[in-house]
């Protein structure tokens, strides 16, 4: 086979390992493999008769394409819990993300980790990448989340039970959680994911349930990863030997020390918790979620300082697939929020972009850095995010993206690619029918149900808080809690 040789040079190169940018430097690629960055000769560093395609990158900035650790393709921009796990059949679910993956590709984000989502629907868009049937990012993907009654995604009340299409895998016993584990081995999963409690108010899996998760995953070649937004759970991932980490919005200077010896990356993953505050208004969320967003964002900002100072150890990922975060649109902001809520520099957020998310990629030594021998995934931005790293992710400003060392081509009109999960497909009319109503065109009637939109918005939520408010009433454990705020998955 002929060798594929590709110079782009010419430009402003950051590496990704949090060196300064060397200005007018040239990487050469054979194949998928760098093989040369800094000043190439033509005449000796490349074949003669060698077909070459060559990129001016002049005035712009050369980087490794960005590697989002949490990511779920499954989602499909969804609004409610039930969009992302009811309403729409797994044969629609998986072509609708196999359209939204393009997306992602065409940011700039040559890499994904899959942290949980719709039956194994990851694992086969894996592969249809793999096998060039999809156009995506290369991929890493767990199945469900395994979670207990009380954590992230026992969504659905008992006499509901846990649907198959539902994210969360209800695993109450360590015998249950063995038997998914080994199950989700089976399908070809590259990672286990663990759901503790919402919003990191108590801890949802024992340590010893952690560490028998950590060791099961390992002893099967798999990583794992977990939700984890409080100190308890976080400190006991960390000793548990999880492989990366999600969250932390709450940790103690303990936690924090414990977290940053071990280098265990964590992804605050705080992009769809600011866009909830940010954009409230255009979203539309009620008021009783931006508040308490705001609140843990608040706490969030104070923690992460903390562990940025302490030397904790950053990855990017975003959560996105909610209609807050959209496929393909926000991905590099989630460098912005790093150096918001840590303090971090620009060229640290690049690092946690890039070389730090490669080892949720199973890739450690091959990916995240431009560099002789490493794989040539590749962008080119028309801008400098050193000096503003917003432009990474404003429209048109990442012109070329390569990804296996080939440079990637996109239909013109990928930005107006909105594809969305189905919502309540069987209606059966939203209004009480009484004869006034329907043949004098009365008002509807008022029922014993009848609540003011802000009511019937709340409701569900409410009385979700309420029984947990019960639970921990009755474990002695009631505190101050942190108020009803979205969990984010």
């Amino acid at each position: 086979m002929t060798d594929r040789w590709l110079l782009i040079e010419n430009g402003t190169v950051i590496d990704g390992d949090a060196n300064p940018p060397v200005p007018d430097c040239s990487v050469l690629v054979r194949n998928a493999r760098i093989v040369k960055v800094g000043t190439v000769d033509r005449e000796n560093d490349i074949p003669r008769g060698a077909q070459v395609e060559v990129i001016d990158a002049r005035g712009k900035t050369v980087m490794p394409g960005l590697i989002d650790i949490h990511c779920h393709m499954t989602y499909g921009l969804a609004r409610t819990e039930e969009e992302i796990s009811v309403y729409t059949p797994p044969e629609l679910r998986t072509l609708i993300a196999a359209a939204n993956v393009e997306k992602v590709l065409a940011a700039g984000v040559t890499s994904i980790s899959q942290p949980g989502g719709s039956y194994f629907i990851g694992v086969g868009l894996r592969e249809g990448i793999k096998r060039g049937l999809v156009h995506g990012p290369r991929m890493t993907s767990a199945g469900r989340y395994l979670t207990t009654s009380n954590g992230l995604t026992d969504w659905f009340p008992d006499a509901t039970g846990n649907p198959e299409s539902s994210i969360g895998k209800l695993t109450n016993t360590a015998d249950e959680m063995k038997v998914e584990i080994r199950r989700q081995a089976k399908a070809g999963v590259d990672l286990i994911k663990l759901a503790d409690s919402p919003y990191g108010d108590f801890q949802a899996f024992t340590d010893d349930e952690l560490k028998m998760c950590a060791d099961l995953a390992h002893q099967l070649g798999l990583k794992i990863t977990i939700h984890a937004r409080g100190d308890g759970e976080m400190n006991a991932a960390v000793n548990a030997g999880f492989d990366h980490i999600m969250h932390g919005n709450y940790m103690s200077d303990a936690t924090i020390e414990n977290l940053a010896t071990s280098q265990i990356p964590l992804a605050p993953t705080q992009l769809f918790m600011h866009h909830i505050v940010e954009f409230a208004e255009i979203s539309r969320n009620r008021a009783s979620i931006v508040e308490a967003t705001k609140r843990m964002n608040d706490a969030t900002q104070e923690t992460l300082h903390r562990a940025y100072a302490a030397g904790v150890k950053f990855a990017m990922g975003t959560d996105s697939g909610f209609a807050t975060v959209p496929y393909g649109e926000w991905h590099a902001r989630e460098l912005e929020m790093l150096m918001h809520y840590t303090g971090m520099s620009s060229l640290e957020a690049i690092q946690a972009g890039t070389k730090n998310g490669a080892n949720a990629m199973g890739l450690p030594d091959d990916l995240g850095v431009l560099a002789e021998g490493k794989l040539a995934d590749i962008i080119v931005v028309n801008g400098d995010p050193v000096a503003d790293i917003r432009v990474l992710y404003t429209p048109g400003k990442v012109e070329t993206v390569v990804l296996n060392g080939e440079v990637q081509t996109f239909p013109e009109n990928i930005r107006q690619r909105f594809l969305r999960n189905d919502y309540l497909p069987h209606e059966y009319g939203w209004e009480v029918l009484s004869y006034e109503r329907a043949l004098e065109g009365a008002p509807q009637p008022k029922t014993q149900l009848d609540w003011t939109s802000e009511q019937r918005l709340d409701v569900v939520n409410d009385v979700r808080k309420q029984e947990k408010v019960g639970a921990l009433a009755v474990a002695g454990t009631v505190a101050n809690l942190n108020g009803d705020g979205p969990a984010a998955e």
